[in-house]
């Protein structure tokens, strides 16, 4: 019989970390603000730390504190003292990227496992083994591999534990090392401060060279450009290179209006443009095959339902070729009713550019369903009290998402402080709905 993967979920919270366990995660990820690279929306402090370890443990579950930044000389004075004090938490893992932190700590500490993080870049089985020398337990394993590149290592490399990200969004820079963010608002992702630069609303605009040789703004319209080149690629049998592949373009980011920056588009697409999202559900059965130990989902800022509803879809993933089972689709739609912004199998399977570049859509789209509450507490008589996360009403065909299995039900009668109303219009309101007995940690998704 196969081996299972541990399934390694995010966790930004206590109560994320908490939805991770209850829908199948064996072990979550989560650190401190100053030394991960989520110092934004991480509610990590220490005392969660502890919270958090210590729940992890009473359940016999694992918790990995990442400390994967790559920090400047201020950070590297301050660090073993402030992770002492984590240390004697005892968590499962430290995750860390950077070589002085880790000789530091693999000094200080032998005891304590490290798992090197994917910002170390690790693509071969030399990098593997020169990590395991130094007493590295885990690599995290660069995304930019194939799974014939993670089975050639596994093959090398058989007494150390490899990780790989199975879903999660996909950083347009080499293993997340961005600069974008730095260069717009002076928040390096590299200490953590990403604000997502490649996320944001860019237009493109052509341009034609004058007389001297200077790059010259003439208007665009990219779609149609991109069809009639397409076209004359297609003409003669794609054997050149594409008609659009050493153009000049100027970018413009939505709240910076005339402020144009060149852009250079290859064949590999436009970098600073949006990746689709990671989604490697249907390589599960392979990645176990291989003798993966771990299987990633990346997401810290993400939302408590993304988190429950991941751990869920891949738990079944894993469950299912482990014992044999052949893959079922449905959890490929269960995926789609997460905001996302197209999916991708990435780097793990051959595929062609338009694959993993999404030049149409900017923004994150839920389809199938939309995520609308948490179930707070259920009364005696199996009436639940909502915490209100998106429009939902009388009428409408709700998926009931818990530990246990889900169901879908008709939602028939919804009462607001004892009266009865059609509707719940939005974030920061509490009903209550019927029929919901044994139903507590559920979520609710509203299909559409």
């Amino acid at each position: 019989m196969l081996k299972a993967p541990e399934l390694l979920l995010p966790a930004g919270t206590l109560d994320k970390m908490r939805a991770a366990y209850d829908f199948g995660a064996d072990a979550v990820y989560a650190g401190q603000p100053r030394y991960s690279l989520r110092a934004r929306n991480n509610d990590f402090k220490l005392e969660e730390l502890k919270t958090g370890i210590d729940e992890a443990h009473a359940r016999g579950k694992l918790f990995f504190v990442a400390s994967n930044l790559l920090p400047h000389n201020s950070k590297i004075k301050t660090y073993m003292a402030d992770m002492e004090p984590v240390i004697a938490m005892k968590p499962d893992a430290l995750i860390m990227a950077d070589p002085g932190l880790i000789m530091m700590v693999r000094e200080r500490w032998p005891e304590v496992p490290i798992h090197l993080s994917v910002q170390a870049n690790t693509v071969n089985y030399m990098g593997v083994k020169f990590w395991q020398k130094l007493g590295v337990s885990r690599i995290i394993l660069s995304r930019e591999l194939s799974l014939d590149e993670i089975a050639e290592i596994r093959q090398e490399c058989p007494d150390i534990e490899l990780e790989v990200f199975v879903h999660g969004a996909l950083c347009i820079a080499y293993s997340g090392r961005c600069l974008l963010s730095g260069y717009f608002n002076h928040r390096d992702p590299n200490q953590g401060t990403c604000t997502n630069a490649c996320r944001w609303d860019y237009k493109m605009h052509d341009t034609q060279a004058d007389d001297a040789g200077d790059v010259q703004t003439i208007k665009l319209d990219f779609h149609k450009a991109l069809e009639e080149a397409n076209q004359s690629f297609a003409a003669c049998g794609g054997a050149e290179r594409h008609p659009l592949a050493d153009k000049t373009y100027l970018i413009e980011e939505g709240s910076r209006p005339g402020e144009l920056m060149p852009i250079i588009e290859d064949e590999h697409g436009t970098y600073i443009m949006n990746s689709k999202d990671l989604r490697a559900v249907e390589q599960v059965e392979k990645l176990v095959k291989i003798g993966v130990d771990s299987l990633k989902i990346e997401g810290r800022t993400k939302s408590l339902y993304y988190v429950a509803r991941t751990a869920q879809v891949y738990r079944r993933a894993i469950d299912d070729a482990v014992a044999g089972r052949p893959f079922d689709y449905s959890l490929l739609a269960e995926l789609e009713g997460l905001a996302n912004r197209g999916y991708t199998p990435g780097f793990l399977e051959r595929h062609q550019t338009q694959d993993y570049q999404n030049y149409l859509d900017g923004h994150s789209k839920a389809k199938q369903s939309q995520y609308v509450g948490d179930v707070l507490e259920v009364d005696a008589d199996g009436w639940a009290l909502i915490e209100v996360k998106n429009r939902f009403g009388v009428g409408d065909r709700i998926e009931v998402i818990h530990p246990r299995g889900n169901r879908i039900v008709q939602l028939t009668q919804m009462t607001r402080n004892g009266v009865a109303v059609e509707l719940a219009a939005g974030n920061g309101m509490q009903v209550r709905i019927p029929d919901m007995a044994g139903m507590e940690k559920a979520l609710l998704a509203r299909l559409i």
